[in-house]
């Protein structure tokens, strides 16, 4: 099988007021393209800034992140969000939607910085897949919390990732919204073939993964297939 995202030796540390946070240590683990898999822990064990490392937006203090064979570690921040551009896509637990433009505009968002043409009929199309056709010209304000996270995951798949990172996907919706945006994920997930990689405090939601790796306390305490 394809290896989509190799992690080796990985270590987040902060500096400040005269001391060292660690926050990961010596962390590894390879995910196979196409499968799903979920991170999970207690609050503050680090989940969160790895999610990030994987997927480029923060950089790690040692080791080396490999995604689709690029060593992100060496790259710039233009360099990262280049990638990113090109084979990620992430979920934020507070749905990072553009507040000024509408569901439509902000799902376009990744395919217009792409340089696509034609982009409208495919955000379009997505929005309809996540059950929001009727909201394409609403403003994020006019939306509930489960609407939100529909676009979000909309946006998420606009340019067709080879990897989805998901921070909590289901962690400010109730019961009913968190069942249906789990199953759009996996669906869409299913569709695309897209990688998942998922973290999460919902253990129904992890259960659904083909792997669960834990974190503790800046370290990788078990790696379990379902």
């Amino acid at each position: 099988m394809e290896t989509i995202l190799n992690i080796r030796n990985l270590s987040k540390t902060y500096q400040g007021g005269g001391h060292t946070l660690h926050v990961l240590n010596d962390i590894n683990f390879s995910v196979e393209a196409g499968s799903t898999m979920s991170i999970v822990g207690p609050s503050g064990s680090g989940k969160t800034t790895l999610l990030g490392l994987c997927a480029g937006l923060d950089r790690a203090s040692d080791g080396a992140v490999e995604l689709n064979n690029i060593r992100l570690n060496e790259l710039s921040e233009d360099e990262r969000a280049q990638v990113r551009n090109r084979y990620v896509g992430f979920i934020f637990q507070n749905f990072q939607l553009l507040p000024t433009l509408t569901a439509l505009e902000n799902v376009m968002v990744p395919l217009e910085l792409r340089g696509e043409k034609n982009i409208r009929p495919r955000a379009i199309e997505l929005l309809d897949k996540v059950g929001l056709a009727d909201r394409v010209h609403h403003y994020p304000m006019q939306l509930s919390g489960g609407e939100q996270q529909r676009v979000s995951l909309a946006r998420a798949f606009s340019n067709n990732p080879r990897i989805l990172f998901a921070d909590e996907p289901t962690g400010n919706l109730d019961a009913e919204t968190s069942d249906k945006v789990i199953k759009l994920l996996f669906e869409l997930n299913k569709e695309a073939g897209t990688t998942l990689v998922i973290v999460t405090h919902n253990l129904e939601l992890a259960a659904q993964t083909k792997r669960i790796i834990k974190i503790k306390g800046g370290h990788l305490v078990s790696d379990d297939s379902n």
